[in-house]
């Protein structure tokens, strides 16, 4: 197989309806700012960001005659946080907030919160767990325990799992997979 340069996920582009609208729900909901908006062939724009490094993280586009019968062509955003605390924070908010589609799962490898936009788009909110577990694997996420419970209930939970491991040995597994692969 012949090598390829490392390529990260930067951004994502999505179609909305309705712009002011979901504008409003990416900077208030998720703290992303607008760096720039515009229109270009036919398309109103609005690109986002929370990182000073990146540009745009999300893009927001409106296109005049997109069916508007509720079917995204998306299946998740997902943004990574850095501490279980973090995730508890938005939990705590967006309960406060009447958010739709608020659900809290436990996927082993990550502690997970899952939203939806005002246009139905799923949106995940996650932080790694030290563990790594053969996916598909779920269980309910209870946000309001503090995290210490949730890391001991996570790990009795993968006391049975014949899949869970260390993270570091399936990064490392994964490390060498692709250097095989390039």
């Amino acid at each position: 197989m012949t090598s390829i340069p490392d390529a990260q996920l930067s951004h994502i582009g999505l179609f909305v309806n309705d712009v002011p609208l979901m504008k409003a729900f990416y900077t208030r909901m998720l703290g992303l700012v607008v760096s720039d908006e515009g229109f270009h062939t036919g398309r109103e724009l609005v690109f986002l960001t929370r990182n000073p490094d990146e540009h745009h993280q999300l893009v927001l586009a409106k296109v005049e005659g997109r069916p508007t019968n509720g079917v995204s062509s998306l299946n998740q955003l997902s943004f990574r946080l850095k501490s279980l605390e973090d995730l508890r924070t938005y939990f705590a908010f967006y309960a406060k907030e009447g958010v739709k589609g608020l659900e809290g799962r436990d996927h082993g490898n990550s502690w997970s919160l899952y939203i939806s936009d005002p246009e139905g788009n799923k949106i995940e909110l996650y932080v790694p767990t030290p563990w790594h577990v053969s996916q598909p694997w779920r269980a309910p996420l209870d946000l309001t325990l503090s995290a210490e419970a949730i890391v001991a209930q996570t790990e009795a939970r993968l006391k049975d799992v014949p899949s869970a491991k260390p993270a570091a040995d399936r990064a490392a597994e994964l490390k060498q997979r692709l250097a095989q692969s390039r």
